[in-house]
């Protein structure tokens, strides 16, 4: 069967909960435990975890180069390259972490920014989504680290970020995404639409 063949009706995979459970709850992670409902009649657990939502900036420097990080991830004991991200407050408009924590981390401001795409970046165990934003007309200040926050802010074109995937040194998920959506734009396929944003206030400015 081809991807075109399949159509929109999904009841056939439909996994229905019966039972939710919390398996345990941290300062972030929300581990669940839930028994389910299978297409066949059966019964099975999903262990998952539930998070709050993030974004990744795909910032853009005037000279085409783009601004990266390199920062420690405890869980895989190595630092890792991969774009500006971070995780939504509640009830935080998606744009205004956008901008927040591209200066937060990184000390720009852009004055333009685009929406590209969402990615789930963990499908099999976790609800995370990554909204994917490009921002350009950069003006580089002060970072404003969280505590116990360390990385570091370099630049690099896309050629040699390419290289960096094709040795294995960058591998984070939503960075990679992230170099796809870049390719894309750059060659005409997927058009961004850009909204200029107030310098002072990181909010979109309203046309009239």
């Amino acid at each position: 069967m081809r991807l075109q063949d399949l159509g929109a009706d999904t009841n056939h995979l439909r996994e229905t909960e019966v039972e939710p459970h919390r398996a345990w709850r941290g300062a972030f992670l929300d581990v669940r435990r839930d028994r389910v409902s299978l297409p066949d009649g059966s019964t099975a657990h999903r262990e998952y975890i539930v998070h709050p939502g993030a974004v990744m900036i795909v910032p853009i420097l005037d000279d085409g180069r783009l601004v990266v990080e390199r920062q420690w991830r405890y869980p895989l004991r190595r630092a890792m390259l991969e774009f500006p991200a971070g995780k939504i407050e509640p009830g935080e408009p998606v744009l205004d972490c956008a901008v927040r924590e591209l200066e937060e981390e990184t000390g720009y401001r852009a004055a333009e920014w685009a929406r590209a795409g969402i990615l789930h970046n963990a499908i099999a165990y976790s609800t995370e989504s990554i909204e994917i934003w490009f921002a350009r007309g950069l003006v580089v200040g002060e970072r404003r680290l969280d505590a116990g926050e360390f990385l570091d802010v370099f630049e690099a074109d896309a050629a040699e970020l390419d290289a960096a995937v094709q040795r294995g040194d960058l591998t984070d998920a939503k960075s990679l995404v992230g170099l796809l959506w870049l390719q894309n734009c750059r060659a005409g396929r997927w058009p961004l639409e850009w909204q200029p944003v107030q310098p002072d206030r990181g909010l979109p400015i309203m046309q009239p």
